[in-house]
């Protein structure tokens, strides 16, 4: 039987999404790309544990945020999603928001062991979370860029570690907040079907996002490695938003989110490729079938 059915620690754990978690990481790492830190096959001596520090840091912000998420979602999981494990009794409301709490205090305490720079952008993730899960989702268009903004922030987190690369490729972090609001938009077809109309935004967006990889390709003078992952994301996540936009009935919707969060991963190994060549880049992308079999077990969105 799979953990998540057969122990209490295996609802728990299904509640911070395990699969995303990963994709939450690879955010750290296109950021630290980007920063400048790796110039070579190895990271600087001394700069391991910061990179574990702000990795550990994403995945306990981004747990805690989809804890709190299906806390705040409880009412409504029990008519649309009544499996979950709050609805459906394997977890209570209670020891999930305190899990969720938990989460998002300790991620902002091991970003505050590396600096004062990356607690802050830490804090600023939780709120962020904290502010959709209670109020951004509901909202038409503020909810999309407010989900996000949590994947930019976790972009600048990872940069926090070289703060000098900040001022030079600072306003990457707008691109996953244009990729993920795209999905989010989409996303709210994910039940009862979705609008051509969202997936038609959400492609544009995705070209948007594609058009800053080769951008940046070219600014760090890596723009053929870097396509080759560009390549690799956009074999994944075009097709599925092809087929929903063909039929934008609610499980091709679903296959679409869940490609597309997931697909996270390949667009920030395009960011490592530029930021730090080929090597960190394919350990980037080794985290997608990591991801994937994760997501056999345990729910995406």
């Amino acid at each position: 039987m799979p953990l998540d059915k057969c122990s209490i620690f295996g609802s728990y754990l299904r509640l911070t999404r395990p699969a995303n978690l990963l994709t939450a990481i690879s955010d750290i790492w296109a950021g630290i790309a980007l920063s400048g830190l790796v110039t070579g096959p190895r990271l600087p001596t001394g700069q391991l544990a910061a990179v574990a520090l702000l990795s550990l840091s994403a995945a306990c912000l981004y747990g805690g945020g989809v804890v709190l998420n299906d806390v705040f979602d409880a009412e409504l999981d029990s008519r649309e999603r009544p499996e979950r494990p709050i609805p459906s009794g394997k977890v209570s409301k209670t020891g999930a928001a305190v899990l969720g709490i938990a989460l998002l205090m300790a991620g902002i305490l091991l970003a505050a062991w590396q600096s004062a720079l990356s607690m802050g952008l830490a804090l600023l993730i939780a709120v962020a979370a904290v502010t959709y899960d209670r109020w951004g989702k509901h909202q038409s268009f503020l909810g999309p860029v407010n989900m996000g903004l949590c994947r930019g922030l976790d972009v600048l987190l990872g940069m926090s570690i070289l703060p000098g690369g900040l001022p030079l490729f600072g306003w990457v972090a707008v691109v996953p907040v244009i990729y993920i609001a795209a999905i989010t938009l989409i996303s709210r077809g994910e039940v009862h079907g979705g609008r051509r109309s969202s997936l038609i935004t959400a492609l544009i967006c995705y070209l948007i996002v594609m058009a800053a990889v080769v951008c940046v390709g070219l600014l760090k003078h890596q723009l053929a490695i870097t396509l080759i992952f560009l390549l690799l994301f956009a074999v994944m996540v075009l097709p599925s938003t092809m087929n929903a936009l063909g039929d934008p009935s609610a499980p091709r919707i679903g296959r679409a989110v869940k490609t597309g969060v997931l697909a996270l991963i390949l667009l920030n190994a395009c960011w490592v490729a530029a930021g730090a060549g080929l090597l960190w880049a394919m350990v980037t992308a080794l985290l997608l079938p990591l991801s994937l079999w994760m997501a056999r077990h345990f729910a995406v969105t």
